[in-house]
């Protein structure tokens, strides 16, 4: 059995050059843009819940870290928007996106984390999901554009 060139190969080559990249990080990478986007707009609902009705959220029993669940609010409303921004950016490719997206990722871990006495399971979901996010927008490594 001979080996056929691929159709949009150049003449003589066989399968498309190879590009060094992992499709599986260039599809974390996508897959990653829609994490933050629906993070984001999940954190912005969070965070008007909990500005709004002080008592929204129930703490489970005593914690280190002590913040009013106001303060709270403003917190996770400010991250949420700038994430859905980021994973907007992501999605479309925005050369700012991936280094702001880790930054971003890195600081809603930590967030969570302090959040974990108000809703503990929804906090290690969405670290974990930050940790993927994290992990995709690091391990890919785009093509620089040519102009």
């Amino acid at each position: 059995m001979s080996a056929q060139p691929h159709p949009g190969a150049p003449s003589g080559g066989y399968g498309p050059p190879p590009t060094g990249h992992s499709a599986l990080a260039t599809g974390g990478a996508t897959f990653a843009g829609v994490l933050l986007l629906v993070n984001g707009i999940l954190a912005i609902f969070q965070g008007i819940s909990a500005i709004a009705k002080d008592d929204v959220y129930a703490r489970i029993g005593d914690y280190v870290y002590k913040i009013n669940l106001t303060g709270w609010g403003w917190i996770l409303l400010i991250l949420g928007v700038i994430a859905a921004i980021t994973g907007g950016g992501i999605l479309s490719r925005a050369s700012w996106a991936r280094a702001v997206g880790i930054a971003l990722a890195s600081l809603s871990l930590i967030a969570q984390f302090l959040f974990l006495p108000y809703q503990p399971l929804w906090s290690i979901i969405v670290m974990a999901i930050n940790v993927f996010v994290i992990w995709a927008l690091a391990s890919h490594h785009p093509e620089p554009t040519r102009q």
